[in-house]
C-alpha cells in the first residue's frame, strides 16, 4: 500500500490531468453513476472545528475511497493548515487498501481543478485577468487552474491580512511567471477581473454585487455551510449559477440557499456542471452573460482525483 506525504501526493496530482478528472467526476455525478451520501459532520465545539467523512463509490470508471477531514479555523495562527486529513484508496473488486494520501493536498489540488473545470467551461475565451479573494492554499490552487486553462496575464490578490496577500503575490508571481499584484479591497480586485475566484470561510459577502463586471466568470469554493456566505446572494437572480451538486448545494451553500430564500433565484434554473459536461444544458451564451460555479464538494472529486494520484504512481515506477 503505498503511503503519500504532502509533498508527494502534490507531485502526483498535475493540473493537466486533475481539471480533465474532474469533468469526468461531475458527468459520473449527474448520470447518476456515483453512490456519494452527504457527508457526515461531527462537531468539535471545544475548538469551534468538525470532521467530515466523505465515502464514495463510482460505478464507471470504477472507484471506492473515503477521506476524513478535519478543520481547525484557529490553525493557521499556529502554522497549521486549517484543513488536514487522509484519502484512503481502496481497490473496488476486492476491497483491498491501495493507498493513504495526504488529504489537505487532495482537498486543495482537486478544488482549484474543479474550479479550472467550471472556468474552462464557462469563462470567456479572451479571459486574461484574474482576481484571487484569499490567500491560503486554496486560493494557491484556484489561480494555478486559472492558469491552465485561460491566457491569464495579470492577477490581483485581496486578502483581510495584507502580509498573506503580499507572501501569496511573491510566490505565485514567481511559481506561474505573470504579474500577481495585491489590492487594498476585494471590490477593487474584482472589478478589474475577467475571472473571480473566492476562496475563504466568510460569512459575509466578500465583495459586492454592483463590483462584477459583465461577462465575469465566478468561482466559489470557500463555503461550505449553510452560515457561511462569501458571494453576494443578488449576483445568483442575474447570473447563471451552476453547482457541483444539486443536492450538496441545497444542504449546505449559503449562498445559494439565501438566493433562494429571497426568491432571487428558483432551483429549477441551477444546473449541475456535471450536465454541461453531459451536452444536457447550456453554458455560457453572450459575452455579457455573468456566470456562476458554487462548489462545496464532493467526495467523487477526492475519488477520481486519488486515480490520477495512483496513474502517475503507476506511470512513475514504470519509467523507472
Amino acid at each position: 500500500m503505498y503511503v503519500l506525504n504532502a509533498e508527494q501526493t502534490r507531485a502526483t496530482l498535475p493540473m493537466s490531468m486533475l481539471i480533465p478528472a474532474m469533468k469526468t467526476a461531475f458527468a459520473t455525478l449527474s448520470r447518476g453513476q456515483v453512490q456519494v451520501p452527504l457527508r457526515t459532520r461531527l462537531d468539535i465545539p471545544a475548538h469551534q472545528a468538525m470532521l467530515l467523512n466523505m465515502p464514495v463509490y463510482v460505478t464507471y470508471p470504477e472507484a471506492l475511497a473515503v477521506k476524513i477531514v478535519s478543520l481547525y479555523p484557529q490553525n493557521p495562527q499556529v502554522g497549521l493548515p486549517f484543513v488536514q486529513g487522509v484519502v484512503l484508496v481502496f481497490e473496488p473488486h476486492t476491497g483491498r487498501p491501495l493507498a493513504v494520501l495526504d488529504g489537505t493536498e487532495v482537498t486543495a489540488r482537486r478544488t482549484g481543478a474543479a474550479s479550472g473545470a467550471a472556468t474552462d467551461l464557462l469563462a470567456r475565451p479572451d479571459s486574461q485577468v484574474a482576481a484571487i479573494i484569499g490567500a491560503g492554499t486554496q486560493a494557491r490552487t484556484q489561480l494555478e487552474a486559472m492558469c491552465a486553462v485561460r491566457p491569464i496575464k495579470t492577477a490581483w490578490v485581496y486578502a483581510p491580512t495584507h502580509t498573506h496577500a503580499q507572501a501569496f503575490a511573491e510566490e505565485m508571481q514567481a511559481r506561474l511567471g505573470i504579474p500577481v499584484q495585491v489590492t487594498e479591497s476585494a471590490s477593487q480586485a474584482v472589478a478589474r477581473a475577467d475571472i473571480v475566484c473566492a476562496a475563504t470561510t466568510a460569512k459575509t459577502p466578500v465583495f459586492d454585487d454592483a463590483d462584477i463586471r459583465p461577462g465575469t466568470h465566478i468561482n466559489g469554493v470557500g463555503s461550505y455551510t449553510l452560515e457561511m456566505v462569501e458571494l453576494p446572494p443578488a449576483t445568483l437572480r442575474h447570473a447563471r449559477t451552476f453547482v457541483d451538486s444539486l443536492e450538496s448545494a441545497l444542504a449546505e451553500a449559503g449562498e445559494v440557499v439565501q438566493a433562494i430564500q429571497q426568491g432571487w433565484l428558483q432551483t429549477n434554473a441551477i444546473t449541475e456542471l456535471g450536465q454541461l459536461v453531459n451536452h444536457q444544458a447550456a453554458g455560457r451564451t453572450s459575452a455579457e452573460e455573468i456566470t456562476v460555479f458554487k462548489s462545496v464538494g464532493v467526495a467523487v472529486q477526492d475519488a477520481l482525483a486519488a486515480q490520477v494520484a495512483l496513474k502517475t504512481l503507476l506511470g512513475n515506477a514504470q519509467k523507472s
